[in-house]
């Protein structure tokens, strides 16, 4: 809120309070948002709610990204940071994320394995057909309308699916606990104004953050885009990382690791399909947002990560091991920031999840999780 006043009141600010503030703003309103969407899980069913509360608390995510691929269309630099900060954000939360909730999940219950529930297969359905189609964007090095089309229309069948799973009322905690006991009419209210100031606030927030960001690189130093590709998106969504820990604190980790797998699912449907829409819009002609080389192979070690993480999860189980393995994938590749480290992840992240196949449980989960999905969506 006091971020919010400064800039509506236009009150001029130096670095580093022009960077520090709006990303604190931005972490603020996550928070709100985070909020606003577990009250909202009191009106809807369980699997909608999850997609709206990952929806809510990754829009930081969206507003920050598309200010970039809209600024991309006048300025083609802009391009490498709208696909770095996308990736980043993407790898995020599987390499840290999933394992972040296991592990408090493991210090709050002893317990070495997540079990997710069979109405989480939509997610993980959804994620398999989007994680299939990534790797065809590495190959024509561009974003269109039509990945638009095609990515968002995968979102919409994954919204209606989960609308129509069934309805459990939330365990909720700390804030939304004590809201949840309003008068429906006023509880309604308050969840409406935790959606709208926060929204504000990012809105308003997002060119300054971003533009800082890359102000601060340049001045110590610092390659611009591993600083779009892993603080921006560390900076907004640990918010939704802290809501995911404290479900699994709280011996829910079913329904925190189900945040981060509908966030995923979200940045990897509607997220991507939203970058060239903003580019055309702000261009103001139809035009692919083109890809060079480093941000393809980006892409590529990031739907390779979503592959293995999928095929993983396919059984319905993530153990202690598979997010030692996830963790300790992620943090290598993050400390060798070279071109052949990123194409060799990327094999071996598919090799991975090739011997993960040749076990016949998994190649049954997957087959079911194909086939429930096609069957939803025809």
């Amino acid at each position: 809120m006091q971020w919010l006043c400064l800039r509506i009141c236009h009150v001029p600010l130096a670095q580093p309070w022009e960077t520090l503030l709006p990303g604190l703003g931005i972490f603020g309103a996550a928070f709100l948002l985070s909020w606003g969407a577990e009250l909202a899980q009191l009106e809807i069913p369980e699997s909608l709610a999850l997609a709206f509360l990952a929806l809510m608390a990754v829009l930081p995510e969206y507003a920050v990204d598309i200010y970039l691929a809209w600024t991309a269309a006048h300025d083609p630099s802009y391009t490498a940071f709208a696909a770095a900060n996308m990736t980043g954000g993407n790898r995020l939360l599987i390499g840290l994320g999933w394992p972040v909730v296991l592990l408090c999940y493991w210090l709050k219950t002893r317990r070495k394995e997540i079990t997710l529930d069979k109405g989480q297969r939509i997610e993980l359905a959804t994620l398999v057909v989007a994680t299939a189609y990534a790797f065809f964007i590495p190959l024509k090095r561009t974003l269109s309308l039509i990945d638009t089309v095609l990515l968002v229309g995968l979102f919409a069948i994954y919204l209606i699916r989960s609308s129509q799973a069934h309805h459990v009322e939330p365990e909720l905690e700390g804030p939304p606990r004590h809201l949840a006991r309003l008068p429906r009419a006023w509880r309604r209210l308050v969840t409406v104004a935790l959606f709208l100031i926060p929204g504000l606030t990012i809105f308003l927030a997002a060119e300054p953050f971003a533009e800082g960001l890359l102000d601060s690189a340049r001045g110590l130093g610092i390659e611009e885009f591993l600083l779009i590709q892993w603080l921006a998106p560390l900076a907004s969504e640990s918010p939704e990382f802290v809501v995911a820990a404290l479900f699994a604190l709280r011996g829910n980790a079913r329904a925190g690791l189900g945040t981060l797998i509908s966030s995923k699912v979200n940045q990897w449907t509607l997220l991507i399909g939203m970058l060239p829409l903003a580019y055309a819009i702000s261009g103001g002609h139809v035009v692919p947002m083109p890809l060079d080389g480093r941000q393809a192979e980006e892409i590529l070690l990031t739907a390779a990560q979503s592959l293995l993480a999928v095929v993983i999860l396919a059984n319905l189980g993530f153990g202690i091991w598979e997010g030692l393995l996830l963790a300790s994938l992620f943090s290598m590749q993050l400390l060798i920031p070279d071109p052949r480290v990123r194409i060799g992840f990327s094999i071996l992240y598919v090799v991975l999840a090739a011997a993960y196949l040749g076990n016949k449980a998994y190649r049954r989960s997957m087959r079911e999780l194909l086939k429930g999905f096609w069957t939803s969506a025809l």
